[in-house]
């Protein structure tokens, strides 16, 4: 019995350290190389991974921080600015109270694949601790978020080792 409740403080501990990890998830731009650039499929698929991420993070235990639109653009000097600038994307998750802020852009040099491309960076020192590519193939909304799952498992990696992705799912 004594055994059981070592175990059970020990999982409780492990899940508090997690939901204390807060991240903030900046809305993520498009950058589309494509020769018909900025179409609404890629628009809304780019709208789409900030909620995914956000969705799978949380179904991690990390603690899930929104930063209101107003700030990002007012933060924002441009295309790419909050993506090049950790300093300012850092400030922009500290005045909101994350500890960690994620960057993204969804980079489409092809109509055959595009890279899903995150920044963590500690909010704390403003310190970049990583850079990831996903790349997907495709549009559909099911290998975007399989693309979102592996910037998951890459951005817990780094954290708290403590995502894992769903199975993928059974053809009826």
């Amino acid at each position: 019995m004594k055994a059981l409740w070592v175990i059970f403080v020990i999982a409780l501990s492990i899940t508090q350290v997690n939901a204390e990890t807060s991240i903030a998830i900046l809305d993520f731009e498009l950058n589309d190389l494509t020769l018909a650039p900025g179409i609404p499929a890629e628009i809304e698929r780019t709208a789409s991974v900030k909620p995914l991420l956000e969705k799978e993070l949380n179904r991690a235990g990390y603690r899930i921080i929104s930063v209101p639109l107003a700030d990002q653009h007012h933060a924002n000097s441009g295309f790419g600015y909050l993506f090049d600038h950790d300093d300012v994307a850092a400030a922009l998750g500290k005045s909101a109270g994350a500890d960690y802020v994620v960057v993204g852009r969804l980079h489409k040099p092809s109509f055959l694949f595009a890279y899903l491309m995150g920044r963590l960076i500690r909010v704390k020192d403003g310190q970049l601790i990583g850079n990831y590519i996903s790349e997907t193939k495709g549009g559909d909304l099911i290998l975007t978020l399989k693309g979102v799952e592996s910037l998951a498992v890459k951005i817990d990696a780094e954290l708290d080792k403590s995502y894992t992705p769903p199975p993928p799912k059974q053809k009826p």
